[in-house]
């Protein structure tokens, strides 16, 4: 696709989710290259099952860059089970305040995401592991502003993977989908005992080119340490959830 047509497609979604003070040219011209990068390594490695830009602009960049505006300027972000860049990459595109960590189980997605965040110029680093391991070391158990997750796990399993992460007084920003609610009460219980409770629940729409779809971001601070025990294996944790 043309820079030209990208352009106008990306303005009139960002426009149309309330995205527009995000989109200015040196962004769309990342996005733009983002897609190139994206695409181009999804024909070897399985990157995203979303092909056209219509597809690829709201319900990846969008839905990602929504999370913006509740994360503090100059933040120390995790962004957990990153997977092939959403939202770590988007975000180090409309932020570039901020320090993000990008973290998933699959190497070569994490290699990927390096690669592509270094060619566009973002200040992202990518760290292979399994969340639940990773949060017992020192560098990174409550070393962050703010942690992220997409698509990884319902949240009664989230949040013991994610909370760990989290500096007292920081964040956990779960993106959800329709059913975001309904999860949050389903793991409020585990989300007490890993030392949070909820700041918000946030509703809104996403708004592709003629359709749009029910989204919840639920957004937990962080009130005290998370229990040393805590998290327990994946084995575990996905067995019995908090």
């Amino acid at each position: 696709m043309e820079y030209s047509v990208f352009r106008e497609d990306f303005l009139r979604i960002f426009e149309k989710n309330g995205l527009i003070a995000y989109a200015d040219e040196s962004a769309i011209r990342k996005f733009y290259d983002l897609t190139d990068l994206m695409l181009e390594t999804n024909r070897v490695m399985n990157i995203t099952a979303l092909t056209t830009t219509d597809k690829i602009i709201p319900l990846h960049y969008a839905d990602c860059v929504k999370a913006a505006e509740w994360i503090p300027q100059n933040a120390t972000v995790a962004d957990i089970g990153c997977g092939g860049g959403f939202p770590v990459l988007p975000l180090a595109i409309v932020r570039p305040d901020l320090r993000i960590t990008g973290i998933d189980s699959t190497e070569k997605k994490i290699r990927y995401v390096q690669s592509t965040a270094e060619k566009l110029g973002l200040q992202v680093m990518a760290i292979s592991g399994r969340a639940e391991e990773l949060a017992k070391n020192p560098e990174h158990r409550d070393s962050y502003d703010c942690v992220i997750s997409r698509a990884v796990a319902r949240l009664n399993i989230l949040n013991e993977l994610c909370l760990p992460y989290v500096k007292v007084g920081g964040r956990l920003i779960a993106l959800k989908g329709a059913a975001g609610e309904a999860e949050y009460l389903e793991a409020k219980n585990g989300i007490f005992k890993m030392g949070g409770e909820l700041e918000s629940l946030i509703s809104y729409k996403l708004h592709m080119n003629k359709e749009e779809e029910q989204r919840y971001s639920v957004i937990i601070r962080k009130n005290s340490p998370t229990p040393k025990e805590y998290p327990r294996t994946f084995g575990n944790i996905k067995k019995k959830p908090l």
